[in-house]
């Protein structure tokens, strides 16, 4: 079963760029058809998927955040990286990572696919 794991850090200032990994485990992020996302939840509002990488390395992002965000891989670490400069409080929310076969851009919800526990990230001075 695969599992996934975010890391980084849980404050970040205004302006600066949030840098978030994925670690998976249990399986390849290069398995044929498999897309990795990355997911947010600000409070008090719903699941907003950012974007996600390829099995093959290429990359989709919501229309919205296209212009400040890039998810970027590490094969030989089984990871995958989520950046997001620029940041304000707005982007304050628990940040997921998610495994699914096949590219989904919306309708998430924790039953599908595979997930992290999500990491809290607060953007504030």
């Amino acid at each position: 079963q695969v599992q996934l794991q975010e890391s980084g850090p849980g404050l970040v200032k205004p302006s600066q760029t949030l840098s978030l990994t994925c670690t998976v485990s249990g399986g390849s992020i290069t398995t044929n058809y498999y897309y990795w996302s990355w997911i947010r939840q600000p409070p008090g509002k719903g699941l907003e998927w950012m974007g996600a990488i390829a099995y093959s390395g290429g990359t989709y992002y919501i229309p919205s955040l296209k212009s400040r965000t890039s998810i970027s891989r590490d094969t030989s670490k089984n990871q995958f990286t989520l950046q997001l400069s620029s940041v304000t409080p707005e982007d304050t929310a628990v940040y997921y990572c998610a495994g699914e076969v096949g590219l989904k851009t919306t309708g998430w919800d924790r039953r599908i696919g595979s997930w992290g526990q999500g990491t809290q990230v607060t953007v504030s001075s």
